[in-house]
């Protein structure tokens, strides 16, 4: 029986653990009748749907209920397992968002209940140096030697920003430190070079850091979303005396295609101006755990740091990011010295925190949920299933590419196929684009199937809608891929003609 009230037990006490033993058999019972109620990747009826379920839920009444209630946790529990998203469902196939290993999810529950924080040794010693250890097995990973540092983060948007904030103040130390200065009064015009695919958190992080979104230049792109060196090279020769490149960005795994950027040719570029090279492989890290795929990432070591997340496409639950840094000294403008926090006699004798290498000051240990993941799957159980998810994806597009009224994009560089539904010769742009988009909508308002969408520019410079299919399910099966393309097919079918309003 759940106490409530002044009553209400505390998770780490005798009779939290023993409420805590209780919740987990209910929320074990929930997650399982969940899956059998549900029979899709999520419940149908749509967002109003969604919408009643809370209202339910709620009671007409709010969270903060003069009325404590045991039973309506447990409510609060079913419901939102009944609407969550069935990430190991084989028809779950529209995000770069993976099922977690069990291992990670007993790890979050061990987290949650102790509570451990990074900002001060006395509140998380072991996980302090269980994050430090895991830091630098990534920097090693990736190919940075001991001089390495980096970090932990929410997501591959807060990554990407520190990686900026690094390259930022040295691009522009010359003319001052600028985490103490700030931008105001500099004689120069900062730039930041990306990919025309690269992720939007780019522009929003030069936006953060003052540079201006402005200070972002598009590089263009090949057919297949990937940097074009040249077309770099020849913006960075053209730049005026008071352009001042701050950082070159590279993708390593685009949203749509998942493309790589030429990593080698962009090293080069970066040496020979002195420019930082940042890599956001939030989702292609996935590549560097299979021996076949790991090509894709050559002079990934060159960079000065990199992002990823493993949340994506390492099996543990958000947030699991992680940005590191080549030379650990450039980190040196998040140092902070707190006489409550981090005294300098403490650290001295060893009892130092990691308040200085984060945008954060209480900090959760998500070490503990990737080194769980690493620990149960390894380094060969992690390739293999990168590898796996690649052959789904490879399957997928030979039976969209035979599949008549399926037209694919490309093959498969990593795990996203790319693809829309043909119509009838003669039909519109406009009501092509609606056609799609409403295949897509009646998929998930039933509950069969959830699939992402996107924009590709054809051949003619025309942007169209598009259909995205994103594997990171190592279980899933070919017949399980054969009967989410069947029932895309069937969804095209009951729309055409049909206003794309209706869904």
């Amino acid at each position: 029986m759940i106490s409530t009230g002044r009553n209400a037990a505390l998770a780490g006490r005798p009779e939290g653990l023993e409420q805590l033993r209780g919740l987990l058999d209910t929320v074990l019972g929930t997650l399982g009748d969940a899956a059998l109620k549900r029979g899709g990747p999520l419940a149908p009826g749509g967002p109003q749907a969604a919408v009643a379920a809370v209202d339910e839920v709620l009671g007409g009444g709010r969270f903060l209920a003069d009325e404590p209630s045991a039973q309506r946790v447990t409510e609060l529990f079913e419901a939102y397992a009944a609407w969550a998203v069935d990430l190991t469902h084989p028809s779950a196939a529209a995000r770069m968002q993976c099922a977690p290993t069990a291992a990670s999810a007993a790890a979050e529950l061990l987290a949650a209940t102790l509570n451990q924080s990074l900002h001060a040794w006395e509140s998380g010693p072991f996980a302090l140096e269980l994050e430090r250890r895991l830091i630098q097995e990534m920097a090693s990973l990736v190919g940075f030697g001991t001089e390495a540092g980096g970090t932990l983060t929410p997501g591959g948007s807060i990554s990407n920003l520190m990686a900026l904030l690094f390259s930022r103040d040295r691009a522009l130390k010359d003319t001052g430190e600028v985490s103490a200065t700030g931008l105001a009064g500099r004689q120069v015009r900062p730039r930041v070079l990306c990919s025309a695919a690269a992720h939007f958190s780019v522009a929003r992080a030069a936006g953060f850091l003052g540079l201006g979104r402005s200070a972002v230049v598009k590089v263009p792109v090949d057919d297949r979303g990937r940097m074009i060196a040249d077309e770099a090279r020849r913006i960075v020769e053209g730049f005026d005396a008071d352009e001042v490149p701050v950082a070159i960005v590279a993708t390593a795994g685009t949203t749509d295609h998942g493309s790589f950027d030429p990593l080698p040719e962009l090293a080069d570029l970066a040496a020979e101006y002195g420019t930082w090279l940042h890599v956001d492989a939030a989702y292609g890290i996935g590549a560097l755990f299979s021996p076949k795929l790991a090509p894709l990432l050559d002079g990934l070591g060159r960079a000065d740091s990199v992002a990823f997340d493993l949340h994506k496409f390492g099996w543990t639950p958000a947030s699991s990011s992680v940005v590191v840094v080549r030379d650990r000294r450039h980190m040196e403008c998040l140092d902070e010295q707190a006489v409550y926090l981090n005294p300098s006699d403490d650290e001295a004798l060893g009892f130092t925190a990691l308040l200085g290498t984060s945008l954060q000051t209480t900090r959760r240990s998500d070490a503990l949920k990737m080194a769980a993941t690493f620990l149960t799957v390894g380094r060969e159980g992690m390739g293999d299933w990168v590898e796996a998810c690649h052959d789904q994806a490879r399957h997928a597009a030979s039976v969209i590419a035979a599949t008549d009224g399926l037209e694919l994009v490309a093959d498969p560089l990593l795990t996203t196929v790319i693809f829309r539904c043909v119509p009838e010769e003669g039909t519109s742009v406009a009501d092509e684009n609606a056609w799609n988009a409403a295949v897509r909508r009646k998929l998930m308002a039933d509950g069969r199937a959830l699939l992402a969408r996107t924009k590709i520019t054809g051949p003619d410079g025309t942007p169209s809608v598009h259909l995205k299919l994103v594997f990171l399910n190592p279980t899933t099966t070919e017949d399980d891929i054969d009967t989410l393309l069947t029932d895309i097919t069937a969804a095209a079918r009951e729309t055409a003609g049909q206003g794309a309003t209706q869904y």
